[in-house]
């Protein structure tokens, strides 16, 4: 099972580059970032954790651009994964972000993946044109789209909501192809919508019952005939032996823990102990 870190980055604290340079070299595997666009003063969309229209911690308001901040990574590391918990890539035209994203898995040697959610903040996927109904189908076509600008020489793609005729586009990704990771808690229809679209799993920050959802995961992949087994994502709260080793047996595939919101030392001191505690080093 692989380690790997989230920041809830933000204009405080440690910078994205000094955390994934502190995060590679304490032995993790992978970086995840978070996004919003921008958080709506008034909402009728209530978070997933409070229950209403509060925010569980202010930096939902304050969150750093994630390709930005992970093509600020690429530049100061060489081997950790880069990755999103989670994009919100229906909030943006699918041409101009799929340049992004095989920009920056061109430039830092195909090290990304995408990890991607509908959208609890209804109201913010408004204010970007998206009716919320209609979310999971956006989500699917924004992601077809850019697989074709990803693969095809000339790409073309005709949808609902994604239209656009024969178009050149590079560079294209290292990789043949970007994992693509759903966030999104574990029901039978959201695991029916990552077998048809994407290729794992990233849990909730208040997932229970894993090991159950994994069989069910497992059992609708198989239903949708794709070959393998899907990757899982765990959030992590502290780093418990008997509950990672249990992860393990159950299929995650890596564990991810998240860090404060504290200074460059403190954040380096945290990782160092944590990696010390999962027996992981350089």
């Amino acid at each position: 099972m692989r380690y790997g870190i989230v920041l809830f980055t933000s204009d405080r604290g440690i910078t994205p580059a000094d955390a994934a340079v502190a995060a590679e070299g304490a032995g993790f595997d992978t970086f995840y970032v978070p996004e919003h666009t921008h958080i709506p003063v008034i909402r009728a969309a209530a978070h997933p954790q409070t229950g209403d229209a509060s925010l569980p911690d202010d930096r939902y308001l304050r969150t750093l651009d994630p390709w930005v901040a992970l093509a600020t990574i690429a530049a100061v590391t060489t081997r950790i994964g880069l990755s999103t918990a989670v994009a919100l890539p229906a909030e943006h035209h699918p041409i101009t972000l799929a340049k992004t994203i095989a920009s920056l898995d061109h430039l830092s040697g195909g090290r990304v993946s995408l990890g991607v959610g509908f959208g609890w903040n209804t109201d913010e996927l408004a204010h970007h044109g998206v009716n919320p109904a209609k979310r999971r189908t956006v989500l699917r076509e924004h992601l077809d789209a850019m697989r074709a600008l990803w693969t095809d020489e000339e790409a073309s793609f005709a949808g609902e909501f994604v239209n656009f005729g024969a178009s050149w586009s590079w560079p294209k990704p290292i990789q043949k192809r970007i994992p693509v990771l759903l966030g999104a808690a574990g029901t039978e229809k959201s695991f029916a919508w990552l077998a048809k679209n994407a290729d794992g799993w990233i849990t909730t920050p208040t997932e229970d019952g894993v090991d159950d959802k994994i069989a069910l995961l497992h059992r609708v992949w198989r239903e949708h005939g794709r070959e393998g087994t899907p990757e899982v994502i765990a959030l992590a709260g502290k780093p418990n032996p008997e509950q990672l080793a249990q992860w393990a047996e159950a299929g995650v595939t890596e564990a991810v823990f998240g860090m404060p919101d504290r200074t460059t030392d403190e954040v380096r001191a945290y990782l160092g102990r944590l990696a010390g505690k999962l027996g992981i080093g350089a």
